[in-house]
C-alpha cells in the first residue's frame, strides 16, 4: 500500500530547485560526445544532429552513429553536401527513417540560409525540416542559451512527479510543458534542458526511481505522497495491427543480393528493401503471392518468418529464396527500373532498415 513518506517540509518547486539542480548537473553530468566541457557555447551542428538522433532512440545506440557520422561529415556543409543515399547507409539500423531524409533536407536548408549558420530562436528553427517544437526548444536553450523549454520524455517524468501531476497522458502534456517553463532559468538554460534529460535518464527513472540520490526531493510533491512510481500517468493504448507479405530473396550465382529502393515519400522511404509482396492486414494466398515475384524461377520457402514491430504496427513476413543465373531478367512486378544488385559483401554498406537486414539474415542463414 502507498503511504506518504516522512520528510523535510515541501518547498515550492522555484530558483532553489533550479539552484540545486544545477549543483547536481555540474557535478554528475553526463560525458557524452556533443556535450562541451566548462562554459564554452555547444556547436549547433553537434547539437541538432545529436537531438535528432536521440528522437525515440536511446543514448547507448546514439553514440556510435553520432560519432560515425561527425567523422564523416564534420559541418552542416559537409552533411549538406552528401547524397542523400550515402547518409541513408549511414543511418541504417537507427529506424525511423524519415528522420535521416529530413536530415539531409534540414542540413541543405541551413545552407541555402544567407549565413550558412543555425538560426537562433525556437520560432525560426521550427521553420527548418525535421524540427518540431521539443527540437527547436533543445537547439535554442542549448546551442543559443535561450530561456527555452524542451519537454522529452525524461523532463516530462521529472516534472509530472515534481509537481505530483496525477492527470493522464497525453492529455496532461500541456500542463506539464507549462509548469516545466516555470523552472527554466534566463541564464544556463541549456544546462538546465540537460541537467532535467539527465536526471530523468539516471535518478528520476520509469521504475524504482532512486529518490535518496535525487537532489530535488525536498521539492518532490510525488515523492511526499509515495506515488512516484505511478507517475506519470498514461491512457490505455490500443493493440498494434498486424500487417502480412511474402519477401523474395534472389541470390544470384555469382553472390548478388536483388534489392529494390523504397519510394521517396512513406515508411522506410528511400531505403533499400528485398522486393515483397504489398503489406496487406491479411495474408495472400500463396498463389497470389508468387505471381508477384521479381523473377520467374523455381522457389523455395524459408521455414519460420520475420516479425518487426514499427511504432504503428506489426509486421510479419515469409520469406522465399531463389537462386538464379546472371542473365535472369526481372519481372514487370520487380519495377527493373528501381532495383540493383548488390555483392554479399557489400550488403553492410547499404542503406537496409533493420527489418530487411532480417529478412536478408533469415534468407541465407542456411547458405
Amino acid at each position: 500500500m502507498l503511504v506518504a513518506r516522512k520528510q523535510l517540509p515541501l518547498r515550492p518547486a522555484g530558483p532553489d530547485t533550479v539552484d540545486a539542480l544545477l549543483a547536481w548537473y555540474d557535478a554528475e553530468r553526463r560525458d557524452l560526445p556533443w556535450r562541451v566541457k566548462g562554459r564554452k557555447r555547444p556547436d549547433a551542428y553537434r547539437v541538432w544532429l545529436s537531438e535528432i538522433m536521440l528522437q525515440q532512440t536511446t543514448v547507448k545506440a546514439v553514440i556510435p552513429y553520432f560519432e560515425k557520422f561527425v567523422a564523416r561529415w564534420p559541418s552542416v556543409a559537409d552533411l549538406a553536401a552528401a547524397p542523400l543515399d550515402d547518409v541513408l547507409a549511414m543511418w541504417a539500423g537507427l529506424g525511423y527513417y524519415s528522420r535521416a531524409r529530413n536530415l539531409h533536407r534540414c542540413a541543405i536548408a541551413v545552407m541555402e540560409r544567407p549565413d550558412g549558420q543555425f538560426p537562433k530562436t525556437e520560432a525560426e528553427l521550427i521553420e527548418l525540416p525535421g524540427i518540431g517544437p521539443y527540437t527547436a526548444a533543445a537547439i535554442a536553450a542549448i546551442a543559443f542559451g535561450a530561456a527555452s523549454t524542451p519537454v522529452d520524455g525524461n523532463i516530462e517524468r521529472v516534472v509530472s512527479r515534481l509537481f505530483a501531476v496525477t492527470h493522464p497522458l497525453p492529455g496532461a502534456k500541456r500542463e506539464i510543458k507549462r509548469l516545466a517553463a516555470t523552472l527554466t532559468p534566463a541564464k544556463r538554460a541549456g544546462d538546465h534542458a540537460q541537467a532535467m534529460m539527465d536526471l530523468g535518464a539516471t535518478v528520476c527513472t520509469p521504475k524504482r526511481p532512486s529518490c535518496l540520490m535525487c537532489p530535488l526531493q525536498q521539492d518532490c510533491h510525488a515523492h511526499a505522497r509515495g506515488i512516484q512510481e505511478t507517475l506519470p500517468r498514461k491512457g490505455a493504448k490500443g493493440e498494434r495491427p498486424v500487417r502480412y507479405g511474402t519477401a523474395f530473396l534472389v541470390l544470384r550465382e555469382d553472390g548478388a543480393v536483388l534489392l529494390r529502393k523504397r519510394p521517396p515519400a512513406g515508411l522506410l522511404g528511400g531505403m533499400l528493401e528485398v522486393p515483397s509482396t504489398d503489406w496487406s492486414d491479411t495474408l495472400m494466398p500463396s498463389d497470389m503471392a508468387m505471381a508477384g515475384a521479381p523473377v520467374r524461377t523455381e522457389w523455395w520457402p524459408v521455414p519460420g518468418g520475420i516479425v518487426h514491430t514499427f511504432t504503428h504496427f506489426r509486421l510479419e513476413l515469409q520469406v522465399v529464396r531463389a537462386i538464379v543465373p546472371p542473365e535472369t531478367p526481372l519481372t514487370f512486378w520487380a519495377e527493373p527500373d528501381r532495383c540493383v544488385w548488390i555483392a554479399r559483401r557489400d550488403l553492410h554498406k547499404a542503406a537496409l532498415p533493420s527489418v530487411m537486414r532480417k529478412v536478408i539474415a533469415h534468407a541465407l542463414k542456411e547458405q
